[in-house]
């Protein structure tokens, strides 16, 4: 698998799990999302605004309980971005077990500068 292959939206781990957490369908309050999660208040909030602007992800502001808090649902194109993100690493995972690889550590293999690639 290249570097290219892969969302680099998705390269963090924690928009990942905001995604997976938001798959359900679900309208999440900022707090429910901190919580599953388990990131702190800053990263949630770089991550949720991160993922907002690339699309993923739909954000607004609510009145619960005479409280104004935000809250965020999957949109449909980051649904498909991380339905993309699973199947490429399901991909990877079964060519690797496909050439029998699993597992297994590769050689180095010298280059003509006299350095290694692994």
């Amino acid at each position: 698998m290249k570097f290219d292959d892969l969302d680099p939206v998705l390269a963090a781990p924690a928009r990942v799990a905001i995604l997976a957490t938001l798959a359900d369908g679900n309208w999440w309050l900022f707090s429910d999302m901190r919580a599953e999660t388990r990131l702190a208040d800053g990263n949630l909030h770089v991550q949720t605004r991160k993922l907002m602007e690339a699309g993923y992800i739909r954000g607004e502001k609510v009145t619960v309980g005479g409280r104004r808090v935000t809250r965020f649902r999957l949109a449909e194109t980051g649904r498909q971005a991380l339905t993309d993100h699973v199947r490429r690493l399901e991909r990877a995972l079964k060519q690797e077990e496909a050439t029998g690889t699993q597992g297994s550590v590769k050689a180095a293999v010298s280059r003509d500068d006299g350095g290694r690639v692994w």
